[in-house]
């Protein structure tokens, strides 16, 4: 009956999400179907003592605050001024703007946490750019979509505060965890870049000697520390308070959202229009992750008080799989589940089965988590449901085609792949960073 009832589970799960029916939607629906079958109405208390476990955890009350933090952000345009002296600064290189956009990129992303914030700045600031440069359309749109998908690696990352609340592990030091990786990943897109470039400078050719005229050396620098500057110190404020054991992650939030707002005073970008709209954006981005998150966490109690997770032992155990063969097997699941979830569903249903097997192996869950954030960056880009894909189309209309779009992701998703790899062969480039903290 656990056969019959895990797989119908799941194959109603798929179904639901061809619908295109709200995640939140399928996944308290079928829990809430199949905890009547299989539990008659006792599943209500059930769903009603998973609800209160998802109010009580303080480390989700991070969430809104990082959210409203990348708000102000964005609201502020910190990105413009850094962008428009750092494609000066390394513009005489071949590929020079495009090893901008990762750059600033990497920066927004260490303040932000939201990937569609990032995607959708850097796709403004930079495509139209780079399209006049001559660039190539598909390196353009690797670069903004995987630039701009590091805002949900590199913390704080509101996809690494749900990840360490599955877990059971803490915030902070999977902060930690997640920088070393963000920053390796960051460094090898930018090596790609280069390289590509190097090899075939039509690609991403090098700014003429009269567009560099345009600003002198000197204003250059200049631009690049004034407006380095405050997001220095908003990251130094959140990453070095966590590090140091000052700040819980929840009050290092809190920390950023302050200084994120004092900086968009500081830009001149204040206003009662901006708070507004600002606090809306934040209550509907937290009300989706609390939904999915309460709906899915009903959707996996059920599936594991059905016999679900008994079920997937079977299938690992009659597949012949040791511990790295489990670990591969994951992550090649996250992988093939990212071309049509986005990571919230991901890691709500995967992690919650794969976990007490991955305990049982003895793996370390600060590093696993970390690991498996790198490899769900590919959910942002990989078709058809790339939430990235969908940004950078909307902001490049018809000056960059669909095909173009998915010809230049490749290179990027065989990047994190590799990378994850990496990572996986040298544990040490994780752990490193969080077991020398106070956090």
């Amino acid at each position: 009956m656990s056969n019959l009832f895990a797989i119908s589970m799941f194959a109603l799960l798929l179904l639901g999400l061809a619908s295109g029916l709200p995640l939140a939607f399928v996944l308290g629906g079928l829990a809430l179907f199949f905890g009547l079958i299989g539990w008659g109405t006792d599943c209500l208390f059930i769903f009603t003592n998973s609800i209160y476990g998802v109010m009580n955890n303080a480390s989700l009350t991070a969430i809104p605050l990082f959210v409203l933090m990348a708000n102000f952000l964005t609201a502020s345009n910190v990105t413009e001024g850094l962008f428009e002296s750092s494609r000066y600064l390394l513009g005489k290189l071949r590929g020079g703007v495009g090893l901008a956009v990762i750059v600033v990129a990497t920066v927004f992303a260490a303040c932000t946490g939201v990937v569609g914030a990032s995607v959708v700045t850097m796709g403004l600031l930079s495509i139209g750019a780079l399209n006049s440069y001559g660039y190539d359309k598909g390196l353009t749109s690797g670069l903004v979509c995987a630039g701009g998908s590091l805002g949900i690696l590199i913390p704080p990352s509101i996809m690494l505060v749900v990840m360490a609340s599955t877990a059971q592990i803490s915030v902070g030091k999977l902060f930690l965890a997640a920088l070393t990786p963000g920053l390796i990943l960051a460094a090898c897109y930018a090596t790609y870049t280069l390289v590509i470039c190097w090899k075939w400078p039509e690609k991403g050719p090098a700014l003429s000697d009269e567009e560099l005229a345009r600003m002198p050396l000197k204003e250059r620098l200049k631009g690049c520390v004034v407006n380095l500057v405050p997001p220095a110190l908003l990251i130094i404020g959140v990453l070095g308070s966590i590090y140091t054991g000052v700040a819980t992650p929840t009050e290092a939030a809190a920390i950023g959202a302050l200084l994120s707002l004092l900086m968009s005073f500081a830009y001149k970008r204040f206003s009662l229009k901006m708070l507004h709209q600002a606090v809306v954006d934040t209550a509907k981005t937290t009300t989706m992750c609390m939904a999915i998150i309460i709906c899915a966490g009903c959707f996996t109690n059920m599936f594991l008080g059905l016999g679900g997770d008994e079920v997937v032992k079977r299938i690992i155990v009659n597949f012949g799989l040791e511990k790295w063969g489990v670990f591969s097997l994951m992550m090649i699941l996250l992988l093939i589940l990212g071309c049509f979830l986005d990571w919230m569903g991901i890691v709500m249903i995967v992690l919650p089965i794969f976990l007490p097997l991955m305990k049982g192996y003895g793996f370390d869950m600060v590093w696993l988590m970390a690991i498996t954030a790198v490899m769900l960056q590919t959910c942002f880009l990989t078709p058809p449901v790339g939430y990235a894909l969908f940004y950078i189309k909307g902001v490049a209309g018809d000056s960059i085609s669909t095909q173009e779009i998915y010809r230049g992701i490749i290179p990027f998703v065989i990047i994190i792949v590799l990378v994850t790899a990496l990572l996986a062969a040298f544990p040490d480039l994780i752990m490193w960073l969080p077991n020398r903290s106070g956090a």
